[in-house]
């Protein structure tokens, strides 16, 4: 049983760095990211989801400290979905 714990965990760390190298991509040079901001990555890899949604974004910012933000941009994000999905209804009548 400890060898597979061990194998498992040995896994993740090179994903890990993937997930690091795609994101630091997306950023200037000078940009850090946390940790945590990357196990959240990893977190949506391993449910094998393919895209990353608004909620995942509120979900990491609350967890990382950004509580202040959360509020104004879940209301953003159901107004935009309420549009999205009142132009979706339009456009099939």
């Amino acid at each position: 049983m400890a060898l597979a714990c061990t194998k498992k965990q040995d896994g993740f760390l090179p994903i890990i760095a993937n997930v690091s190298r795609i994101m630091k991509k997306s950023l200037t040079a000078n940009a850090k990211i946390s940790k945590e901001a990357k196990h959240r990555m990893d977190k949506c890899r391993r449910e094998k989801r393919k895209t990353i949604n608004g909620d995942d974004l509120l979900r990491a910012m609350t967890t990382l400290g950004f509580e202040n933000y959360v509020g104004p941009l879940k209301d953003y994000l159901n107004k935009y979905r309420e549009s999205a999905e009142g132009e979706k209804n339009n456009v099939v009548e």
